[in-house]
């Protein structure tokens, strides 16, 4: 089964998102974070392109993929090593989220619509959506 087909839309307005989990840095100080879980950024597809969000150190890279809108990106990156979780992207609540550094796992909540101040690492970011 695809990365894809396993997570199809429904009839709700929720615009699917795919979570990408890896364990690359060049940041010294993220090695102590848990292996497989240092890095983490989102893909998101619009029915007519693949497009991420990557927030980094020194910049957030969005990039529109040149591949087909129905090329499996998930499933490839996944093929790849890397951990890909499909989930949706909410309705944030009508509050501003609490104050926290700029990381990518903070950068991925925000797409998300997630206002949790208890997810600080890409590996609790992963707990949060693989359970729901």
């Amino acid at each position: 089964m695809s990365m894809m087909s396993k997570f199809s839309n429904s009839s709700s307005n929720r615009q699917n998102a795919w979570v990408v989990f890896t364990g690359e840095t060049d940041l010294p100080w993220l090695r102590f974070l848990r292996p497989g879980f240092r890095h983490c950024f989102v893909l998101l597809n619009d029915g007519r392109h693949w497009l991420s969000c990557d927030p980094l150190a020194n910049k957030t890279e969005i990039t529109v993929h040149h591949v087909p809108a129905d090329f499996d990106l998930p499933a490839w990156l996944a093929g790849r090593g890397q951990r890909v979780v499909p989930t949706t992207v909410r309705q944030a609540p009508r509050r501003c989220a609490p104050p926290m550094p700029f990381t990518c796992v903070e950068a991925v909540k925000r797409i998300l619509g997630l206002h949790d101040r208890w997810i600080m690492t890409p590996w609790q970011l992963y707990r949060h959506i693989a359970a729901a």
